[in-house]
């Protein structure tokens, strides 16, 4: 709500991802911020619970399923082949961000679908099945009748199209301590988003004609920083960006007064850590959010890594994206907030966005004049 001395005010709102060093395979983390309450499903026939038992268990990760997204809906028909089956032979599981669904066969029990990471989340107790020839019909009831399914589960390839749209064209940012992990994560995400890829190293090398190592060298990481923060100043009226910036002490994210033009887009720190799991990473990451020292305390999402190899590009981008969307559907005004931001001149003052006018310097004097004198 606007008050007397801002135009729109924003309380910043975070999401944090951790990536631990022994990836798993597609899709990863769950969200450090929203852990899961497991719910019992609501079944069209009578409710069963998966059974602990001695009976071998059968995953398949090439089930055939069509989905559907009806508004407040989902539908999902699984094919279950030839053999008849009676309601008693299916085992249905949802939870809020969750579902499994295994099938009794004569001696094994098959697992059907099994995910921990939905798209988005649902109301368990309205999750309703029933047997349509040789078809499993599940219907889910969507907690947000907005926000657009484009799959069952988050992937690459629904965050990809899912986050696109949400971000309504909104650059994104990539800050952190290494060059080389913001410059590979841009990459990856450009190409999934259908954005731009940008990278201040390689725009101020080119205007200067020469490393960025030998100018640092030359005259110092401060010149590289100022510098870095003309580019950045320059790239923040861009749209449908993924720009990369410089890592370490060089870099202009790594000092707070220079966020001004990094405030135009969404910011994702990616952040190394020595954490050993999701619990101490969440702990060390509300650490770094409280740290006002630390440009990178500024990002709006931190992701950390436990390890960083360049095979990791594509599970970190996802990462990346799930972190994104979490974000947006927090609070899906940003977009048009970070649009504001732009057209009013990156003037410094998110997330309190000032009215037209306002001038910045004359806040800063009037500041000055007010502050007491020292003794």
């Amino acid at each position: 709500m606007a008050t007397a001395n801002s135009f729109l005010s924003l309380h910043p709102i975070r999401s944090s991802v951790f990536v631990p060093k022994t990836l798993p395979s597609l899709p990863i983390p769950k969200f450090l911020l929203s852990p899961i309450h497991r719910h019992p499903a609501s079944l069209l026939h009578s409710k069963r619970s998966l059974r602990c038992s001695s009976t071998p268990v059968v995953s398949t990760a090439t089930t055939h399923y069509e989905f559907h997204d009806d508004s407040s809906e989902i539908e999902l028909r699984l094919e279950l082949g030839a053999e008849i089956l009676s309601p008693g032979e299916i085992f249905v599981d949802a939870s809020e961000s969750s579902l499994v669904i295994n099938v009794q066969y004569p001696g094994y029990l098959k697992t059907l679908l099994d995910t921990s990471c939905l798209y988005g989340t649902i109301k368990p107790s309205e999750t309703i099945w029933y047997i349509d020839d040789s078809q499993l019909i599940v219907s889910l009831k969507k907690q947000d009748p907005e926000l657009k399914w484009p799959d069952i589960m988050e992937s690459w390839e629904s965050l990809t199209m899912g986050v696109a749209q949400l971000l309504k064209g909104t650059s994104v940012f990539l800050v952190g301590e290494s060059t080389e992990i913001n410059y590979k994560i841009a990459r990856e995400l450009a190409v999934g988003l259908g954005y731009t890829p940008l990278s201040t190293e390689e725009l101020l090398e080119q205007y200067t004609k020469k490393t960025i190592d030998a100018w640092e060298a030359e005259e110092g990481p401060d010149a590289v920083a100022e510098a870095e923060g003309i580019i950045l100043e320059s790239l923040s009226s861009q749209a449908r960006a993924v720009v990369a910036t410089l890592g370490a002490k060089r870099g202009a994210a790594s000092r707070p007064n220079k966020w001004q033009h990094l405030f135009a887009g969404f910011t994702v720190w990616l952040s190394q850590s020595e954490a050993a799991d999701e619990v101490s990473a969440k702990e060390e990451a509300k650490k770094n959010f409280q740290d006002d020292i630390l440009g990178y305390a500024n990002a709006e999402v931190v992701v950390k890594l436990g390890g960083w190899d360049a095979s990791y590009s594509k599970s970190i981008s996802q990462a990346s994206l799930s972190a994104l969307k979490r974000l947006i559907l927090s609070d899906k005004n940003l977009p048009g907030r970070k649009s504001l931001y732009v057209r009013l001149g990156c003037r410094g003052d998110w997330p309190d966005i000032k009215p037209p006018g306002w001038d910045p310097s004359s806040e800063a004097a009037e500041a000055d004049v007010s502050a007491p004198l020292p003794s």
